[in-house]
């Protein structure tokens, strides 16, 4: 039976000091149940609580884990560097190394700059796209989370689709009215929108496989359609890679679906752990910058010695290892989803999986899953009652539907075997049950 005494003790602590216990809604576990464990350490693909319970990670800090917890270079790496300060705010040569890493991943990316999150990286790259092209519009996708600034924050996914939440209190009408959402995989929409907004659009921005609804692969020649849609209306097509990068591929998204973005997003990976993100692209556009040119944006930590060498050690390991790495993830990612999947048949329980790669997720619902409204028919109580029984189990899977599962190369076949047949038992559960 696993033992919740001090997390719980630590969860009713922390309620009294942080707006509901926690640093980032999610974490407060409201949409599954429960009170959330308070994680200790991490090693490899197990995360260990307070109260001594271990649990096989399928969240991996929500993506960057890919080389699994307390990965030894990774750990040196950090260590040599925070012997030599933990931040200057000044310029090192491994914010050059690491940016030479991303565009060798990127050829997209002919220049770069890093901040500390996605959010920043999303924004700043907004802000960057309508300086470009002297718009004001820019298209986001129902169900695509790209980071908690306010333009963002309309009919967003993640956690705001987690708590229902419409947008977000606090974000101004008039902030809201230049982000045009629409549904995700309809590309008449999107040539709806730029009919009806001629030579207003500044960017379309979207997660080329979407992690913030759960796992939504784009349909086939979407991705391609947004790029011959962009191209047409001199608008830029901005891919948020924050998840994808690094992940799918040495080259993320855009290297497995051979498109390339105006703008890229990253994070996550990048910084190896640590708080990162990046948004780069081409020359012409990047050169809007300040110092180079009018569009303002600065960051104190903004390329952290300790990010960029976690950065440096998580990229390089997987440059160097990539052609073993990466048939590795897709082999584990397949065995655990569709294992499951296979358990949730057996059972009678309706589900829905969605891979691509190392990131997938299974919809408690019976219809194909390919935008927010079919996301939306999940039985979001089913997957409480699922993700509770699994977390008993010593399985951690991401706290709402509507985030992807992640694993990385730390997890082995005992892992997989041991997911699969706790989730046997949860779904035998749930036909008990009735």
């Amino acid at each position: 039976m696993r033992r919740t005494d001090k997390s719980s003790a630590l969860h009713a602590r922390a309620q009294t000091l942080l707006p509901g216990g926690v640093d980032s809604p999610v974490r407060a576990f409201l949409a599954v149940g429960g009170a959330p464990p308070f994680v200790e350490r991490g090693l490899g693909a197990s995360l260990w609580d307070a109260d001594g319970n271990r649990y096989i990670d399928y969240f991996g800090s929500w993506g960057p884990m890919i080389l699994g917890h307390a990965f030894p270079p990774v750990v040196a790496a950090i260590q040599s560097a925070a012997e030599r300060s933990a931040s200057f705010g000044a310029s090192t040569a491994s914010e050059a190394e690491l940016a030479a890493l991303v565009r060798e991943a990127y050829p997209a990316v002919e220049m770069l700059r890093f901040v500390s999150s996605g959010t920043e990286a999303t924004m700043s790259a907004i802000r960057v796209a309508r300086a470009f092209t002297g718009r004001k519009y820019f298209i986001k996708f129902e169900g695509c989370y790209h980071g908690h600034a306010d333009g963002f924050l309309v009919k967003a996914g993640s956690g705001v689709a987690t708590f229902g939440i419409a947008g977000s209190a606090g974000v101004p009408e008039e902030i809201a009215h230049w982000t045009l959402a629409l549904p995700f995989n309809d590309l008449g929409a999107v040539e709806e929108a730029f009919a009806a907004h001629p030579g207003e659009i500044a960017a379309v921005i979207v997660e080329p496989v979407v992690g913030n609804m759960g796992c939504v692969p784009p349909a086939p020649g979407y991705l391609r359609g947004l790029r011959a849609i962009t191209e047409r209306a001199s608008a830029l097509l901005i891919f948020d890679e924050v998840m994808t990068g690094f992940r799918l591929a040495f080259g993320g998204a855009q290297e497995l679906y051979g498109v390339e973005a105006d703008m890229t997003t990253l994070g996550k990976i990048v910084g190896g752990g640590l708080p990162c993100g990046v948004f780069g692209g081409r020359l012409d556009i990047m050169r809007m910058l300040a110092p180079l040119g009018p569009v303002y944006q600065a960051g104190t930590l903004s390329g952290n010695p300790l990010a960029m060498a976690a950065g440096l050690a998580t990229v390089g390991y997987l440059r160097e290892h990539r052609a073993q790495v990466y048939p590795r993830l897709e082999a584990l990612s397949a065995a655990v989803a569709d294992g499951v999947a296979s358990e949730a048949a057996r059972a009678g329980v309706p589900v829905t999986t969605n891979r691509v790669g190392a990131m997938w997720t299974w919809f408690f619902t019976e219809e194909p899953v390919t935008d927010f409204g079919s996301a939306s028919t999940s039985d979001t109580a089913a997957f409480g009652r699922f993700h509770r029984a699994m977390l008993d189990a010593g399985v951690w899977l991401p706290p709402s539907q509507y985030e992807a599962a992640f694993l990385g190369t730390a997890h082995s076949d005992a892992d997989i075997k041991e997911t699969i047949e706790a989730a046997g038992k949860a779904f035998a559960a749930f036909r008990a049950a009735g």
